[in-house]
């Protein structure tokens, strides 16, 4: 503890102002992780203030936020607004799944299948119990995706972190789990280049992943269902349309 601030002590990583906030974020995240992982950060306490890893760091809020965002999308901690932000327990051993086992088109595909089955009735649950912070969260969130689409560079941090935010919203802890243990293994696009494998023009491509973000968050935000579970199951969906067709292509190109 420090006692100066009252608040658990993470390690210090020297800041380097010309590099990027992506690898300052990161800088940031490596940092808590290796706290948490040696224990000097246990499951149930609370993270320093945004202020306090400023501090520590060197770097800016909106770095601090990001590193938060990332470390939540990997499942080791949560926000409670108002409150703090959270070392979590780690999920059971049973439940983990190894990125290294989804190598081909065919287990992505497995992994959509279950996906869709998960969360499009997360969205359903997230639409009848989210609170109006955790809306505020996706609606960040979403910002930072469609930011980074108009770059047609495509954030698969923030991806993870939309997913894992609305898994948080359904109030059931083991939506949270199972997505956090798949990881970066629920973006297709981590493992395999679907969009260019199915010939899709890549500015296409993401201004359509966009829409599909888009439609589920507006669905949770108004409290409409059925309409989030939709919008998630299309969503998912033509993700797997566009794995299929990358995959007959591959067939073709070898046939």
């Amino acid at each position: 503890m420090n006692p100066n601030t009252d608040q658990p002590s993470v390690p210090a990583t020297p800041s380097v102002p010309m590099k990027k906030h992506r690898n300052l974020a990161q800088g940031v995240v490596e940092a808590v992780t290796s706290s948490i992982q040696a224990g000097t950060l246990k499951p149930g306490e609370k993270l320093p203030t945004e202020s306090v890893i400023m501090a520590m760091h060197g770097v800016s809020r909106t770095v601090v936020r990001e590193a938060i965002s990332h470390l939540q999308a990997a499942g080791l901690v949560q926000t409670r607004h108002g409150i703090g932000t959270f070392v979590l327990e780690p999920p059971p051993a049973s439940l983990r799944f190894s990125a290294d086992t989804i190598r081909t088109i065919a287990d992505v595909l497995a992994i959509l299948e279950l996906r869709i089955s998960l969360e499009t009735e997360a969205a359903w649950l997230a639409a009848t119990r989210r609170s109006e912070a955790q809306v505020q969260e996706m609606g960040e969130v979403l910002k930072r995706i469609q930011a980074s689409q108009q770059q047609q560079a495509g954030s698969v941090e923030s991806d993870v972190a939309f997913h894992l935010l609305i898994a948080q919203a359904t109030g059931n802890r083991y939506f949270v789990d199972i997505l956090s243990d798949l990881g970066h293994t629920i973006i297709p696009r981590t493992r395999i280049d679907s969009a260019r494998l199915a010939q899709d023009e890549p500015r296409a491509y993401l201004e359509r992943l966009n829409r599909e973000h888009e439609d589920i968050y507006n669905a949770i935000a108004r409290k409409d269902a059925e309409a989030a579970r939709a919008a998630m199951r299309t969503h998912l969906s033509n993700s797997r349309e566009r794995l299929r067709r990358a995959q007959d292509g591959i067939v073709a190109q070898n046939g």
